[in-house]
């Protein structure tokens, strides 16, 4: 007899469908093929154990189970579930009219026990896309789909429920997840460091707050104790609050890597994540063999990936940045697989001046032109022109001591940032965008217009620089953010002479 379970695979932040196929007939064994990894092909002793354990009987005949389509990998232990219930339908130990309504998948423990497994989120959302009544899934896994609307999530913790339901006799909604099953957030802690913690700095301040406003990606470079990171740390208390959109697709991307709590629904806060620079270039841009996992770009999406002491990165992981920062995802190929996450990051990048970290701090530095060159050729052109906003961090005097208590608080930075984001929203409505940053040369055009002595004068500055064609439209845009801040409806020659004086890094006499 053959049965059809439904199950799914995620490919990117994107469910599919995979049918898991049982026939029971004549011969001996149980046969397991459609690319199946080690994780899968062990669900088979699990399985039968789990079955044996509530007093199910395993044919003694030829069991073929097939996961369709064949030529895609299945990987990971998500897979017992609509196995174990394929072979209880395709004995007919059990009968299930249910069977092909619901989309379900899950761990089993030896006692038949469901545990968690990732993706669940898209699972879920592939569920409302392809006209199924609902999706079977472990509990705690279930309650990251709560939120998500069009289709019933069951949430199980053993076998015996996931059979009820498929046989429709009782009453199964005490096991459906609503939002009151949502277990009570823990009050959110707020950022670790406060614009009031930070005494002086107001021009690094300046330029983190436009940054924060327009989504623009920043450089700090200063000596160490600058407060470069408390800077970083600080810029992620101002941002706003994600929109339903930005929460669904950060939540998938967290569910898929099997990070976060996501028990307590859908990510709220704007991520910061905050790699070692020693780390590799998987664990950065994403990776894997059976299954290939977002990195820490796509954990960092409608975020802020922070990146401290820069300059101690290889050469070859920052220069695979210049991708994702242009296009706002990241596309990783294998020979057999390919998959593409999103990535539209805010990128915060620290780092000294020179390997003895003092260049510019009077007779403190004693690195020759040469080695400072070298330390920051890490950074290339390419990389720096994807760069909006490059501070120097220059240490506190002690002349602003005296400014302790009576520096702006995150809070009203947070309010501005808000209002600056709100009109964004409203520009950018018809498109597929939400801040300025994301803006590509033509929507700059049409949202942008300059007069006339702002072209002169923008013309001017390229020509004083040598600012390329990239770095033209990156002036253009954070003017647009220092407009927006300032309530003006036209970029003025004042925003851009602001913006222009962000990209220090860009002249050439800077390190001589």
């Amino acid at each position: 007899m053959l049965i059809h379970v439904f199950g799914a695979k995620c490919i990117g932040i994107d469910a599919v469908r995979v049918t898991v196929e049982v026939d029971i007939d004549r011969g001996i064994g149980i046969h397991l093929c459609g690319l199946a990894d080690v994780a899968v092909k062990e669900s088979l002793l699990r399985t039968i154990t789990a079955l044996t354990s509530l007093d199910y009987r395993i044919p003694g005949k030829k069991i073929v189970i097939n996961l369709a389509p064949a030529d895609l990998r299945k990987s990971g232990s998500g897979y017992d579930l609509p196995i174990a219930v394929g072979i209880v339908a395709a004995s007919g130990q059990r009968e299930l009219p249910r069977l092909g309504r619901y989309l379900m998948m899950g761990e089993l423990g030896l006692d038949a026990s469901l545990r968690d497994i990732p993706g669940a989120l898209p699972i879920a959302e592939l569920a409302v896309q392809e006209g199924f009544d609902g999706c079977i899934l472990p509990r705690r896994s279930a309650l990251e789909a709560v939120e998500l609307e069009g289709t019933e999530v069951y949430g199980v913790e053993r076998f015996e429920d996931v059979i009820r339901i498929l046989e429709g006799e009782e009453d199964c909604t005490d096991l459906l997840v609503r939002n009151s099953d949502i277990p009570v957030r823990p009050a959110a802690e707020a950022a670790s460091v406060d614009f009031a913690d930070i005494i002086g700095q107001e021009s690094a301040k300046r330029g983190v707050e436009i940054a924060a406003a327009g989504g623009h990606n920043v450089a700090m470079i200063g000596p160490p104790g600058s407060g470069k990171s408390s800077l970083a740390k600080a810029m992620a208390g101002i941002l706003p609050p994600m929109t339903q959109g930005e929460a669904l697709q950060t939540s998938k991307i967290y569910s898929i890597a099997g990070k976060g709590d996501l028990r307590y629904g859908l990510v709220r806060s704007r991520p910061f994540r905050s790699p070692h620079y020693s780390a590799s270039m998987p664990a950065v841009i994403g990776g894997g063999t059976d299954q290939i996992l977002p990195g820490e770009i796509s954990l960092a999406h409608n975020g802020i990936l922070f990146l401290d002491e820069l300059g101690q990165m290889p050469k070859a992981l920052i220069e695979a940045l210049r991708g994702p920062l242009e296009d706002r995802e990241v596309v990783i190929s294998r020979l057999k697989n390919k998959v593409r996450y999103p990535a539209s990051f805010m990128l915060v990048a620290a780092s000294n001046p020179c390997p003895c970290g003092y260049y510019g701090e009077g007779d403190r530095c004693t690195c020759t032109v040469g080695q400072r060159t070298r330390y920051l050729s890490r950074l290339s052109g390419p990389v720096m022109d994807r760069i909006d906003i490059q501070l120097w961090v220059r240490p506190v005097q002690s002349a602003q001591l005296g400014m302790i208590g009576r520096v702006e608080p995150s809070a009203v930075v947070a309010e501005r940032v808000r209002r600056a984001r709100t009109l964004q929203q409203e520009r950018f409505a018809s498109e597929a965008i939400r801040c300025n940053a994301e803006m590509d040369n033509r929507l700059v055009e049409r949202f942008c217009p300059l007069d006339g002595p702002c072209r002169e004068v923008l013309g001017k500055m390229m020509d004083r620089q040598g600012l390329s064609m990239r770095a033209y439209y990156r002036i253009i845009k954070v003017a647009r953010t220092i407009a927006d801040l300032a309530g003006a409806g036209n970029i003025q020659s004042e925003h851009l002479l602001e913006a222009a004086s962000f990209r220090f890094l860009d002249r050439r006499e800077t390190w001589e």
